[in-house]
């Protein structure tokens, strides 16, 4: 039979428990099909990348799937018609990953690397306009009376323009 990856977002003001019921709703389609969900991940409400059908958000699902195409197909007809679904997207894969995916794997790589802050170190140090680089310097002194000293005077003939 074959592989597919399977992932729906799911609108953003719909409950986790709602998601969870859209999940098994769509699984059912494919185990009564003759298929089988080899995984399935919830990954979460997501910020979207751009507004898709009014929405800044939504809850995505991952699910392996091996199944004939016909009842994948039946699937995605249904999902076409639920309100609650606003994308999808099911791609033919020749082997199913084993481990988790990368989303859920990107909590870990975050970890591994201290937390915020990449390579400069924590917030804070370093760098920046105010980021500590200036504070150990003293003042300039080659400016009398201040930053800029006094303004001068304006020209009065330059300013009203409508004179003539």
């Amino acid at each position: 039979m074959p592989l597919y990856e399977h992932i729906f977002l799911a609108r953003q003001d719909v409950s986790n428990a709602q998601v969870e019921q859209l999940t098994k709703e769509f699984s059912d389609i494919i185990t009564e099909g003759g298929g089988k969900i080899a995984k399935s991940e919830y990954w979460g409400l997501k910020a979207l990348a751009y507004k898709i059908k009014k929405s800044r958000k939504a809850h995505y699902t991952l699910l392996n799937i091996e199944a004939p195409h016909d009842v994948v197909a039946e699937m995605e007809r249904r999902m076409g018609l639920s309100t609650d679904i606003i994308r999808f997207m099911t791609i033919r894969v020749e082997e199913h990953e084993t481990e988790p995916s990368v989303m859920m794997r990107k909590s870990d790589r975050d970890d591994s690397r201290g937390g915020r802050g990449g390579f400069r170190g924590p917030r804070g140090e370093g760098g920046g306009f105010r980021g500590g680089d200036r504070g150990d310097r003293p003042p300039r002194g080659d400016r009398p009376g201040g930053p800029r000293g006094p303004r001068p005077p304006r020209d009065e003939q330059a300013n009203s323009g409508s004179e003539e």
